[in-house]
């Protein structure tokens, strides 16, 4: 059977592994001049192959439309993308946060094994060839590109998303897939930094990453909390950023009402600064901090509680004069320290463009796809894999997941 595959990310190469392994005659259609120029960016260019997590959790951190995914994580799991990549030489190891890496910190590796399975199966790989259009036939599905026109019994479209348009994925694939009748659920930034209302504040501390804090997002209408994590967070020019900041995005995204929120600054974002201490603990090592510099200024006097590019920004929320001698700041000034530094807050007030997004929340309404198989309910062989599905995970590896699990299942 002739079978295209359209679209050369992470869930196109293995969508057509797979179906050449099962004896079909692969064609793959890459837009770009190379394959996986996406993939070679995650992860800061080290590949956050996939997450150590077992593979039930992985639905739990899809926020969007994780139950959708039940059959393709149970078709391919995280341990199956691992074998994949030993098979082809390459090791992994796993680090912080069940995040597994290559051994070698090199995503270019992990694509290096999926151009290496391709080659071995004889797929027919074509770059600069980008799809303008898909037409169904009677007897087969006529697929369009720029300069040339193919047939094949069953086309698997794995054009990605919106976000890094200089990868390749500018979106494409929805206008193809909406021209056949297929439903575009709202597209949005996911994964994305996130813009705060106190610039100034966030300028100054731009480029401090903070190591092993607490966040919280609370919605100030009801004082509820959206969402909590543990982790790694950096300031920017602009707000916030890191993997902590970036799933909370995830959340918040499909969060009612948020462009309203956002707009009426009831988005706030606490950071505890010293989450493994209670506040009891934290005033009683302070207290213990201030008796061994009793007689130093104030302002001298955080040096080992807190990274150096923070302290004027805490000493200005205390309001204590920073020449004030330690010895002379009175407990309750203390205790209101405390309380800053267990919750250090900022106001989002959007996200950060598309374009700078590490994936597309939105996309081929699930609806409309057999989740068993990944084949369109619309249009008999076609299939959906990878981010140009509405379906998009937090930080840590699962959306990688994702596309390996879907482009095996659409593969199979």
């Amino acid at each position: 059977m002739k079978v295209i595959v359209i679209g050369g990310g992470p869930a196109g190469m293995m969508a057509a592994i797979n179906s050449a392994e099962s004896g079909n005659k692969v064609t793959l259609l890459e837009k770009m001049e190379r394959l996986g120029k996406k993939l070679l960016i995650t992860g800061k260019g080290r590949c956050n192959i996939t997450s150590s997590l077992p593979i039930e959790d992985f639905i739990q951190n899809t926020p969007g439309n994780g139950q959708f995914l039940y059959s393709c994580f149970k078709n391919y799991t995280n341990k199956d993308i691992i074998d994949f990549l030993k098979e082809q030489g390459l090791e992994v190891k796993e680090e912080r946060g069940n995040r597994v890496f290559p051994v070698t910190d090199k995503s270019l590796d992990v694509l290096e094994c999926f151009k290496k399975k391709l080659k071995q199966l004889n797929v027919d790989i074509k770059y600069n060839s980008r799809v303008i259009g898909i037409t169904p036939k009677e007897e087969y599905i006529q697929v369009k590109t720029e300069n040339n026109t193919f047939e094949a019994e069953k086309v698997i479209l794995a054009t990605g998303g919106k976000s890094y348009p200089l990868t390749g994925s500018t979106g494409d694939g929805y206008k193809i897939a909406k021209e056949l009748g297929h439903t575009i659920t709202t597209i949005k930034p996911s994964l994305v930094p996130l813009e705060c209302y106190e610039t100034d504040i966030c300028k100054n501390l731009q480029g401090l990453s903070l190591r092993n804090i607490k966040i919280e997002i609370i919605n100030l209408e009801n004082n509820k909390v959206i969402y909590e994590d543990f982790g790694e967070m950096i300031f920017t020019h602009f707000g916030v950023s890191g993997p902590t900041i970036l799933s909370a995005s995830a959340h918040l995204v499909r969060y009612k009402n948020i462009k309203q929120l956002l707009k009426n600054k009831k988005i706030v974002l606490k950071i505890d600064l010293k989450p493994a201490l209670t506040e009891d603990k934290l005033d009683e090592r302070v207290l213990r901090d201030f008796s061994e510099l009793k007689n130093k200024q104030f302002k001298n006097s955080l040096d080992k509680l807190l990274p150096q590019k923070i302290i004027p920004i805490i000493i200005k929320k205390t309001e204590i004069e920073p020449e004030k001698k330690v010895n002379e700041v009175t407990k309750q000034q203390r205790k209101n320290l405390v309380k800053i530094l267990k919750n250090f807050n900022v106001t989002i007030s959007d996200f950060r463009p598309i374009e700078e997004a590490i994936i597309t929340s939105g996309g081929i309404n699930i609806k409309e796809i057999n989740p068993k198989t990944m084949e369109s309910k619309i249009v008999p062989g076609l299939y959906f894999a990878g981010e140009i599905i509405d379906v998009d995970s937090y930080t840590g590896g699962f959306n990688l997941q994702i596309a390996y699990s879907t482009g095996y299942t659409a593969g199979k």
